[in-house]
């Protein structure tokens, strides 16, 4: 395997979750006895990937918690680096934890900590050359996502919930970067919400013809909200995970 570092964003709280989050980080919230984030690296490491840093935030004790106790499936050894955004940076966003792991010098895989990848994509995404890479799937209803605009197998930029359909190809934040991103991190401003976006980045870099589509082959989903543990539950339940 070509990369091994894998950076995972895990700083907020989760309104969408609702109460479910009140004492606890969305990511630690149980399907089927086990925190979400257990999936979500037990996937990781059946993928190959042993270097991890896991960037927390709220409530991040108990996120340190989780990153001591956690076991991998298999014996064989993980590192778990835990980073607390909140000593780097007061801003909000989704291109904040990205603030905090700017001494990475390498190429690195990047991920949302409220999703679930199967292993085969978080294969697919390790390609190591000079372009940086965005994940992507097709939707039967683009306007609820960031929906990926194209030409070609490259970028050229990501657009918010667009009022108007401009494609059905949207973007699931998984990513394969390269150091170039901290470049442009340092250039965004405020979106119109008052945050600092990670899309906004990216969008730079395809500007420069630096981001190439990556499909999803296996699944993809998105642990935001209350009826989504009772989802993620019977698909485990399932066995309908691709390894």
């Amino acid at each position: 395997m070509a990369i091994k570092k894998v950076v995972i964003a895990a700083a907020g709280k989760g309104t969408r979750m609702l109460d479910l989050s009140k004492d606890k980080p969305k990511h630690l919230i149980e399907v089927n006895g086990k925190p979400f984030l257990s999936y979500l690296l037990d996937n990781l490491y059946f993928a190959g990937y042993r270097d991890i840093t896991l960037v927390a935030g709220y409530m991040y004790e108990k996120m340190e918690d989780f990153s001591n106790n956690y076991t991998p499936p298999q014996q064989g050894g993980l590192e778990i680096k835990i980073v607390n955004q909140f000593d780097f940076s007061d801003k909000n966003g989704t291109a904040c934890p990205l603030m905090s792991v700017k001494n990475i010098k390498e190429q690195f895989i990047y991920i949302s900590g409220d999703n679930y990848y199967s292993v085969e994509d978080l294969k697919a995404i390790n390609i190591e050359d000079d372009f940086n890479y965005v994940s992507g799937i097709e939707s039967i209803a683009p306007e609820n996502f960031g929906v990926l605009v194209s030409e070609g197998e490259f970028l050229t930029g990501i657009v918010e919930k667009p009022k108007e359909f401009i494609g059905n190809m949207v973007n699931v934040s998984l990513y394969k970067f390269t150091p170039e991103i901290f470049e442009k991190i340092n250039k965004i401003e405020k979106s119109p919400r008052g945050e600092y976006e990670i899309t906004d980045a990216v969008s730079m870099l395809a500007q420069d013809h630096k981001v190439k589509i990556n499909k999803i082959r296996g699944f993809w989903m998105d642990f935001g909200k209350p009826e989504d543990v009772d989802k993620l539950e019977t698909f485990v339940n399932g066995n309908n995970q691709k390894k």
